[in-house]
């Protein structure tokens, strides 16, 4: 589509770190914002009518609020295929979660599952609203080729990603091996405006020095920032200390793998010496909260996290929504005694870290003004009450982040529209994804 317009929309332009809503028409044109009319609200009301005549070239959201799309920071999308697998063993500690369903899962894994898992992972993004997603791949018998097989499922549907290969030497130094080549390979062959990489390490424990020291010199000739799960159950340090002397974060910090591009998963065993450390090499913190919640392995320390590390939100493959991630968040804080006021403040910082991450890897990512790209998320949310700067944060939680996507234009390109997927067919692609699913069930049930 060349040129259409987004009418009646309150629009949530970005500047700097204030969310201005608008109401007004956006026009689109060659994948950009190429003006926005204000409007009065109050005239938008007195003059509705029912059955107004619709143009092809005008999308009326009917009072509905545009923001910026979402971003997931940390999703894992071979995961999608686990649900409902017959799950045996010990599931009730972080340890035997892995071992019994995720490191199982993973090695039951080939291209077509990772396929059908990606197809099933971007349905669910757009869904909710998101078209930027930073994913944490594994199919240690599947690896080769394994993120282009994501990719294209990406590319089809129009969406960015950073993507990489979890590398781990917990199926032996070979496989580990495979998986850098993966990681760089990728990055070579694929990388464009629209893909990303990263070097995709698991865990501290699961890691071998050797394999720490292939990938710093990795991250330091490509300058890449890795991706990794740091501290996310006790475990992380407990198993790292015995096999290598060292905490998880000293390792990293040894091996130089701590930079500005980088995001560390979870984050929840670290002291306050290791979160300076963070801070100072730049690297984010992704919060993963409903994954920490399901797994019993604890919270951040909410409030007590080094100010200057940008937090992310993530969903470390539960579900595809990192808003409700966002929501529980400012949930959490609540629950834990923090005031309305300061849960709010880090809600925004948040917000404000997410967009300059974001950034560090897509430099043109939006902020709704006039000639940005036209990516945007239209809510199926009309405000009951006025909106403006100063309440903009009590509409987001307690009522945008409520609804669904009505829409999600990317690129000037309707992705989602009326809640109707625009780049996939769902009937099909959810045979596909049963077929694929149905056959991982039964090799999962096959493997020791």
């Amino acid at each position: 589509m060349k040129k259409f317009k987004i009418e009646n929309a309150w629009v949530c332009k970005i500047n700097k770190t204030k969310i201005t809503p608008l109401f007004g028409d956006l026009t689109i044109e060659e994948e950009k914002i190429t003006s926005f009319e204000s409007k009065k609200f109050t005239d938008y009301i007195s003059s509705v009518k029912l059955n107004h005549r619709k143009s092809p070239n005008v999308y009326n959201v009917a009072g509905r609020v545009v923001t910026i799309p979402q971003v997931n920071f940390h999703d894992h999308f071979y995961s999608r295929l686990a649900k409902g697998l017959d799950v045996k063993g010990d599931t009730n500690s972080f340890y035997y979660i892995l071992h019994n369903l995720w490191w199982k899962l993973d090695r039951a894994l080939d291209l077509n599952m990772v396929r059908a898992s990606a197809q099933m992972a971007a349905a669910e993004a757009i869904k909710n609203g998101v078209s930027y997603i930073f994913d944490h791949h594994a199919s240690p018998n599947a690896t080769k080729g394994s993120l282009t097989a994501i990719a294209e499922v990406v590319k089809e549907n129009n969406l960015r990603a950073s993507l990489c290969f979890e590398t781990s030497d917990r199926n032996g130094a070979k496989l580990a091996n495979h998986a850098l080549k993966e990681n760089i390979r990728f990055l070579e062959e694929n990388t464009d405006d629209d893909l990303k990489a990263m070097l995709g390490l698991h865990a501290s424990f699961t890691l071998a020095d050797d394999t720490l020291a292939e990938a710093e010199k990795l991250v330091k000739e490509y300058k890449l920032g890795i991706h990794i799960h740091l501290a996310e159950d006790p475990t992380d340090a407990i198993i790292s200390k015995e096999n290598t002397g060292k905490l998880p974060l000293r390792r990293l910090r040894n091996y130089n793998l701590l930079n500005e591009k980088s995001i560390l998963a979870h984050g929840i065993y670290l002291t306050k010496p290791e979160y300076n450390e963070i801070d100072r090499a730049g690297s984010a913190i992704a919060f993963n909260l409903d994954s920490n919640l399901n797994n019993a392995v604890g919270l951040p320390n909410f409030g007590g996290i080094t100010e200057g590390i940008p937090i992310l939100m993530g969903t470390d493959g539960m579900h595809g929504n990192p808003g409700r991630t966002l929501k529980n968040y400012f949930l959490l804080m609540r629950n834990k005694g923090l005031s309305f006021d300061l849960a709010f403040k880090f809600v925004v910082k948040t917000y404000f870290d997410q967009l300059a991450f974001v950034r560090r890897y897509f430099k043109d990512f939006p902020g709704l003004n006039v000639g940005d790209r036209a990516d945007f998320v239209i809510w199926d949310y009309v405000p009951p009450t006025p909106i403006n700067s100063n309440n903009f944060w009590g509409h987001y939680i307690y009522g945008i982040l409520e609804r669904q996507a009505q829409s999600l234009v990317q690129n000037g390109n309707f992705i989602l529209k009326d809640k109707v997927l625009q780049t996939i067919n769902e009937d099909a692609v959810n045979k596909e994804i049963f077929i694929q699913g149905n056959k991982l069930s039964k090799k999962f049930k096959r493997i020791k």
